[in-house]
């Protein structure tokens, strides 16, 4: 797919830090377009991109719902517009359904979801305006396809693939794209500490499930086939193309598990399809 450069596009990306956000930030200055790039110490922005003309770093912790309101007018009296969010800012919780505190899944569900829904509303009054925009919330394959230890991480998840799938169809009327993108496991800090946090309560019974997600998840950091680079040159595509997808899934280990889970629905639901269509009301 080729992309049009000579419409330069406005983005504004949270949690642009590090990993994919981070990434994502250089491949658009790299394609000439402008960024609003927000992370909790825009210093670290500031480091990491140093004063480049087209980028605008803010400050933003998206548990925040005021602040999100701040920096989406920063960005607005920056650019003048916002042609695309990209809600990336969040992190993992990986633990038994069971292990997770309230306070833990409060936390994730405040981060993951809404801050997603904090940023989404302050930047869609200017989109709405110009009856033009993009929002790009990144979910994973674990919103798609539940795993073991990341139950609590996959609801959130699976709650910005929903939110997604309405506000497109919300938004369509009005000229605004709404995608999700679903990566599967790429070679970021996902893993490491400063993205991912474990349960305090650990449960002896889960060792075999959960347990053994968490050696998995030790061995393979380092390991992951995704590659972060190619991800961002995904989403310059995706940011550029007319008529954007409602999902986006980014990788081969994303693209067999929605196959493997298509499969296994379909055969659960031939299973038990005469119970599924047994509760209607019957013909008169």
């Amino acid at each position: 797919m080729e992309i049009n450069i000579a419409s330069q596009r406005v983005w504004m990306i949270t949690g642009a830090s590090r990993g994919f956000g981070a990434k994502i930030v250089a491949a658009a200055l790299a394609a000439g377009d402008a960024v609003v790039a927000t992370a909790r110490n825009p210093q670290s922005l500031a480091e990491e991109f140093g004063g480049h003309a087209n980028l605008l770093a803010v400050a933003l912790d998206v548990t925040d719902g005021q602040q999100a309101i701040t920096a989406a007018q920063a960005a607005v009296d920056r650019f003048g517009r916002i042609d695309i969010l990209v809600n990336n800012a969040g992190y993992g919780l990986l633990g038994a359904v069971e292990e997770a505190s309230n306070e833990e899944v409060k936390h994730q569900f405040d981060t993951n979801v809404f801050g997603v829904l904090n940023v989404t509303r302050a930047v869609l009054p200017y989109m709405r305006a110009r009856r033009a925009g993009h929002i790009i919330n990144i979910s994973s394959i674990g919103g798609y396809y539940a795993y073991a230890g990341w139950g609590v991480y996959g609801a959130t998840k699976f709650a910005v693939e929903g939110l997604t799938e309405g506000l497109a169809q919300e938004l369509a009327p009005l000229g605004i794209y709404a995608t999700v993108v679903e990566p599967g496991f790429f070679r970021t800090d996902f893993l490491e500490g400063n993205s991912l946090v474990e349960t305090k309560n650990r449960i002896g019974d889960y060792a075999a499930t959960v347990g053994e997600m968490r050696s998995f998840a030790s061995k393979v950091n380092g390991q992951q086939p995704g590659d972060p680079d190619k991800l961002a040159t995904a989403f310059i595509k995706l940011g550029h193309t007319a008529k954007p997808p409602v999902r986006l899934p980014l990788g081969t280990d994303t693209i067999s598990r929605i196959a493997e889970k298509h499969a296994y629905v379909n055969e659960e639901l031939q299973q038990w399809k005469t119970v599924a269509a047994s509760t209607d009301f019957s013909a008169a």
